[in-house]
């Protein structure tokens, strides 16, 4: 058994230790929330045309060789020189969007236009850079990717019609991917394009629709194509009636519904959700049928919730209150991790559209992820969320556990963290950046590797193609006043769905 394996098991036994206990009195089916993308287990489906082009090129190994030449282009070396990066946070928030942009464009399949989902970096005695190319992509990844390339546009830094050829060549390779339902599998490799999982993933097939909807709003030209992708698959294919909440996914290879549903609103699955309700695939019960947070007689839980009970929000009941530290108070996501905190605010202003609720809650987020991991846990640096444990041999869950209803353990520090948190409080946040690249190994020539542990100074030299998307967004986002926020806001799906969030309050 792997370490991810392991690790994924583990979660998987304190997600039921939690459910069970729950069960009576607390709400019977509010279940373990676990993010889509990217999971700490990849199923292993065979590929057999990627076998075969493998095997044509002298095995697995020779045609690693011919992996990496397929890439755009890789790094040339394995750290910036960080005596030259800004001391400014304006001028470092410019310089760090326009270096991961780079790597964005960088480490995608030349052929298919796909981005891979990681690529590990390391350098040999003599200081030549080694690069190892993990051939494969998901919906997420697709999506952030179309996310970032508009962002890009909105920048300046490419033509409309740079844009929109570089969106066309992905809708192209979509065109060529199998479905389940109309919805596009869990990972796919970039090389052969077969579909390597059985899973089909509900938030994952979400972000996709993100990006694709923010592109048909920027992108008028590509509004069919895009339209085409995103009405093509029925949420509804989730959504379980009876406990009225959408399935995490869909195992085709059992043919059953995963056996866990998204249950908390507070995490990356709220954006899902919205658009799901938003298409009219589902009804706007999934919404309120979502905890803010458990019970206060729902044991296990990191903090004991405050004012529990069952709150009027637009003519539902939901199950609200929320929780206290050190005299902030917030609505706890599952883990406590800045990913599901503030993902969805890549393309959603809370900020604007909800600000008694998931705007304050935000900010109230970002302001325990600092001090927890500043005055608690005495680091130098702060962002906890998932991502790489150094030297980059595993993915692991990383959060604040008094943000999370079970609450994921501290340790390692990413950079994508603070990108997000930058939209709730950009001084802190840019200057938290700027700390980690100063203090340790960590901005390479594509901007900032996954993550640092503070601890022992390593760092994991890995770019996931999930994380910089997110920090390239995010920083997009600040440079540009919100430019995908807008374009998601102008879209239909949007509109429609904005006014379930509205009104109501966390704290009242």
């Amino acid at each position: 058994m792997t370490l991810e394996t392991l690790a994924a098991l583990l979660l998987a036994l304190l997600g039921v230790a939690i459910i069970s206990a729950c069960r009576d009195p607390c709400p019977v089916d509010f279940v373990a929330i676990r993010r889509g993308e990217p999971p700490p287990v990849r199923e292993l489906v065979r590929a057999p045309k990627k076998e075969a082009w493998q095997d044509a090129r002298g095995g697995l190994e020779a045609a690693k060789l011919h992996v990496r030449a397929r890439m755009v282009a890789l790094p040339q070396r394995l750290l910036a020189d960080r005596e030259g990066l800004p001391t400014a946070n304006a001028a470092f928030a410019q310089r760090l969007a326009r270096d991961t942009w780079r790597g964005l464009e960088a480490l995608t399949d030349r052929e298919h236009g796909l981005p891979v989902n990681h690529v590990r970096v390391t350098a040999d005695a003599t200081g030549n850079v080694l690069t190892d190319v993990a051939d494969y992509t998901s919906p997420t990844d697709i999506g952030l990717h179309l996310l970032a390339i508009v962002a890009a546009h909105d920048l300046d830094w490419l033509r409309p019609d740079e844009a929109t050829a570089r969106v066309e060549r992905i809708l192209d390779t979509l065109e060529q991917l199998e479905t389940h339902r109309g919805f596009l599998f869990n990972y796919y490799d970039t090389t052969s394009l077969e579909r390597t999982s059985n899973y089909v993933s509900f938030v994952d097939s979400a972000w996709l629709a993100a990006g694709l909807i923010v592109v048909r709003n920027a992108l008028p030209r590509l509004a069919p194509r895009c339209t085409a992708v995103i009405e093509r698959g029925d949420y509804g294919f989730f959504y379980d009636a009876r406990h009225r909440l959408l399935a995490q996914g869909y195992h085709t290879d059992t043919q059953r519904s995963a056996s866990a549903h998204y249950g908390m609103l507070y995490t990356e699955a709220r954006l899902g959700a919205l658009i799901a309700i938003g298409k009219g695939d589902v009804p706007a019960d999934v919404w309120y049928a979502m905890v803010r947070t458990f019970p206060a007689s729902c044991p296990g839980q990191s903090l004991t919730p405050r004012a529990s009970r069952r709150a009027l929000v637009n003519g539902h009941e939901v199950e609200s209150g929320y929780y206290e530290w050190e005299g902030v108070r917030f609505v706890p996501s599952w883990g406590g991790s800045m990913f599901e905190a503030l993902m969805p605010t890549l393309v959603l202003d809370e900020r604007l559209h909800a600000p008694r609720s998931l705007g304050v809650n935000n900010a109230a987020h970002a302001r325990v992820q600092r001090r927890f991991a500043l005055d608690v846990l005495g680091y130098p640096v702060w962002g906890l969320s998932p991502c790489y444990s150094p030297p980059g041999a595993a993915y692991g869950e990383f959060g604040v556990e008094v943000l999370g209803a079970l609450g994921y353990k501290a340790g390692i520090v990413t950079p994508h963290a603070s990108a997000l948190a930058v939209a709730a409080m950009p001084e802190e946040a840019l200057t938290n950046l700027r700390t980690i690249a100063q203090r340790f190994d960590s901005y390479g020539e594509f901007g900032f590797y996954d993550a640092v542990d503070p601890r022992t100074g390593a760092a994991a030299h890995v770019y996931l193609a999930l994380d910089q998307a997110m920090s390239f967004v995010a920083l997009a986002n600040h440079l540009t006043g919100g430019s995908a926020q807008k374009w998601f806001a102008q879209d239909p799906i949007t509109q429609r769905a904005l006014p379930l969030i509205v009104g109501e309050d966390f704290f009242e």
